[in-house]
C-alpha cells in the first residue's frame, strides 16, 4: 500500500485480537521510530515504556476508564516526558552532539548557552507543557509508522496519569506519563474497522496561497 492507502486503513482500534502478538522485530521498529522522532532543539525529553505483561496491563485497565484495549493489545506503549530538563540534561545533549559529530566547542557553545539560559527561566509547568508537545509529535510519528507496517493502534488520552505513574514507579525515574498507545492486531469483529473515515473535504482543510 502507498502511504495514503495506509492512512486510510488505519483507525483507532477499539477491539484487539488478544491471541495475536507483535514480533520482537516489529516492536524494535516502533522503538527505533520513536527514537528518531523530531523534537524541539533535538533534546528528546521523552521516554517510551514498552509493556507486555498481562498482570500490569490488567492493573492499568482500572485507571484507563476500563478500556479493554489495554489488556487485549499485544503491547501497551506509554509515552512519558522527562520532568527535569536542567543544566546537566542540556550539557549531556551537547556532549552527545560533540561525540557523534565532532562539532567544535566554538560552534556548539553559543547555542548551548542559549538553551541553558532559556530553560533556567522556565517554570516547571512551562517545561512540562513544552515536553508534552514533543510527546504528541512522537505519537503522530508512531501512528504513521504503525499504519505503514499494518500494525493496529489506539491513541489514548483517556487514562489517569497519576495512577500510571504510581503503578509503573515513574516518579523514581523523573518521568510523567502523558499518552498511551496500545498496539497489536484488530479483532475480526471490531465493528469500527470497516467504517468509512469521517473527514472534512480537502478544500475545507487546505489553504493554498
Amino acid at each position: 500500500m502507498n502511504i495514503i492507502e495506509s492512512l486510510e486503513w488505519r483507525y483507532a482500534t477499539k477491539k484487539f485480537d488478544a491471541t495475536k502478538t507483535l514480533t520482537d522485530a516489529q516492536i524494535e521498529l516502533l522503538t527505533n521510530a520513536f527514537n528518531l522522532t523530531a523534537t524541539s532543539y533535538g533534546l528528546q525529553p521523552l521516554k517510551l515504556l514498552v509493556i507486555q505483561n498481562k498482570t500490569i496491563q490488567q492493573e492499568l485497565i482500572t485507571h484507563s476508564w476500563n478500556q479493554q484495549q489495554i489488556v487485549d493489545a499485544s503491547h501497551v506503549l506509554v509515552i512519558c516526558i522527562e520532568e527535569i530538563i536542567d543544566n546537566e540534561y542540556i550539557n549531556a545533549y551537547f556532549d552527545r552532539v560533540k561525540s557523534i559529530r565532532n562539532t567544535p566547542d566554538e560552534v556548539l557553545n553559543p547555542f548551548k548557552e542559549h538553551l541553558l539560559g532559556d530553560f533556567s527561566k522556565k517554570t516547571t509547568e512551562e517545561t512540562i507543557t513544552w515536553a508534552t508537545k514533543q510527546a504528541y509529535i512522537a505519537l503522530g510519528n508512531l501512528l504513521t509508522v504503525c499504519a505503514t507496517e499494518k500494525i493496529d493502534a489506539c491513541p489514548m488520552e483517556g487514562f489517569i496519569p497519576k495512577k500510571y505513574d504510581e503503578i509503573l514507579n515513574l516518579k523514581e525515574l523523573n518521568l510523567k506519563s502523558v499518552l498511551v498507545l496500545p498496539v497489536g492486531y484488530r479483532a475480526t469483529d471490531d465493528m469500527f474497522s470497516d467504517m468509512k473515515k469521517v473527514r472534512r473535504p480537502i478544500p475545507q482543510t487546505i489553504i493554498k496561497f
